[in-house]
């Protein structure tokens, strides 16, 4: 059976509420009720925007129990807005569960555009954005999360990753492990005012970190996996590397960090082996 009412999934400010589009306000503005992953915070953008309507909370805990209310609510012909805090509903977010079920009843489902934290952090890079991977959060535990690194490691898409401040030193050293020593991108506080991109490899991210903790909302953007294989290369292949590349120009310094990224060899061995 079809219903000519809608389930509107839209996507809201990331932080910078100039980001809201004319199109999400006219929605939010129009429909009957706006289901949200925290009503206090939505309210807050509902006050910006002046836009009073009625909330019902959805989120992770309750997800299955809302998607019935939501399901009630469009068999009786009434438009509905799906929002989570920020960006779009469903990515790493509350509402993948409500959207799949809307369908599942062919219920009208609309994706209004907005901004993304994973898409903005990617193009900010600087690394590749042909092709790319996007996980979401690792597991929290240790052994699980070391254990997606692993079969991530020789994935040669770009893989990005959301994290917690609180984890976020913690993730880095498991990357460091099971990825090595890529190029890496940290982009924290999208949109906002302290926004910021930290740029280089794990290792050298790990280090400033270390000395200024981070805050706020995190995404990782790693470097895909290289068709080099550091199996394939003896310790005078290693030396020969740096030293082609100091003949072109390079300091040693500048040499060993390169061979050691390049060809996933940790950056004190190659170090080692160069001044042996």
């Amino acid at each position: 059976m079809a219903y000519n009412s809608t389930l509107y999934v839209v996507a809201t400010p990331i932080g910078n509420l100039e980001e809201m589009t004319p199109r999400a306000i006219r929605i939010l503005s129009e429909v009957e009720i706006i289901a949200c992953e925290d009503t206090r915070q939505t309210l807050k953008l509902c006050k910006h925007f002046g836009i009073s309507k009625p909330l019902i909370s959805c989120h992770e805990h309750n997800e299955y129990y809302v998607v019935n209310k939501i399901i009630e609510y469009l068999q009786e012909g009434k438009d509905i807005a799906l929002v989570s805090d920020a960006g779009y509903p469903g990515i790493s977010d509350p509402g993948e569960k409500v959207i799949a079920k809307c369908i599942e009843r062919s219920f009208n489902v609309v994706v209004i555009s907005g901004p993304c934290a994973f898409v903005n952090a990617l193009v900010g890079s600087g690394l590749d954005t042909s092709h790319f991977l996007f996980y979401g959060f690792l597991p929290s535990k240790k052994g699980e999360r070391t254990k997606e690194l692993t079969k991530l490691a020789k994935n040669e898409n770009t893989l990005i990753f959301y994290e917690a401040p609180h984890r976020i030193l913690e993730t880095l050293q498991d990357m460091k492990k099971e990825l090595h020593n890529r190029k890496i991108c940290i982009a924290r506080e999208l949109t906002k005012k302290f926004e910021e991109y930290l740029r280089g490899t794990i290792e050298e991210i790990i280090e400033r970190i270390t000395a200024n903790p981070l805050k706020g909302e995190i995404v990782i953007i790693v470097e895909g996996s290289k068709k080099e294989d550091v199996e394939t290369l003896t310790d005078l292949e290693i030396i020969d590397k740096v030293n082609n590349l100091i003949e072109k120009g390079m300091s040693a310094s500048e040499a060993i960090r390169h061979v050691s990224l390049t060809f996933k060899v940790k950056k004190n061995d190659v170090y080692r082996l160069f001044h042996q």
